[in-house]
């Protein structure tokens, strides 16, 4: 379709949505696109999918308010973002089989740059974890090499931008209760719950 056809009736929806997506198909042929993003339904309620030409780069939770990731995003990776939903297909699809208990690892290329030093080899531990077990926070201060570092665990934890891909939620206190949780405490629940199922 060409760009001045899709111009001539911007008040018709579906001439508007040909119009995103020739746009978005052509921003990130050309490589314009800083970061495409998507939401996607799951049992711990919508997420917020992010990536770079490099990989995921965020997973949000709704209670993180996306206006909010997104305006972070922009902040921290660069201005150029857009709702663009095929660079995301196979995160959902990855997403979607874990949540249906026929994915226990992901394979999806990651983007860690909004997290650095100490919290980023704690996340880079993260997936160690073998799907149904749990580690302490201890545990992780140890795997990522500080043992003392019990507290700053807690911390990698609450601001682990990957969330669920990155399974910070097998992540538990010493005496096994849930602790935080960016996604809250039900969420943590519901996911530990799914993979002991």
């Amino acid at each position: 379709m060409r760009l001045t056809r899709a111009l001539d009736r911007p008040d018709d929806d579906a001439h508007l949505a040909d119009l995103h997506a020739h746009l978005a198909q052509r921003a990130e042929q050309d490589q314009l696109l800083d970061v495409s993003y998507r939401t996607v339904a799951s049992p711990v309620g919508e997420l917020l999918l992010a990536t770079t030409q490099v990989g995921l780069v965020r997973v949000a939770f709704a209670r993180e308010d996306f206006d909010q990731v997104l305006s972070l995003l922009a902040d921290r990776v660069g201005p150029r973002i857009l709702a663009h939903v095929a660079p995301l297909d196979a995160a959902a699809r990855e997403l979607e089989e874990y949540f249906t208990g026929q994915r226990r690892r992901f394979d999806l290329p990651l983007d860690l740059r909004l997290t650095h030093g100490f919290r980023r080899r704690v996340v880079e531990q993260l997936p160690t974890i073998d799907y149904g077990s749990t580690a302490s926070y201890a545990e992780m201060a140890r795997r990522a090499g500080s043992e003392r570092a019990v507290r700053a665990v807690g911390s990698a934890c609450a601001t682990n931008p990957l969330p669920v891909v990155l399974p910070c939620h097998r992540v538990l206190r010493t005496d096994g209760s849930l602790g935080g949780y960016l996604g809250g405490p039900e969420a943590k629940r519901t996911l530990l719950a799914l993979e002991a199922a």
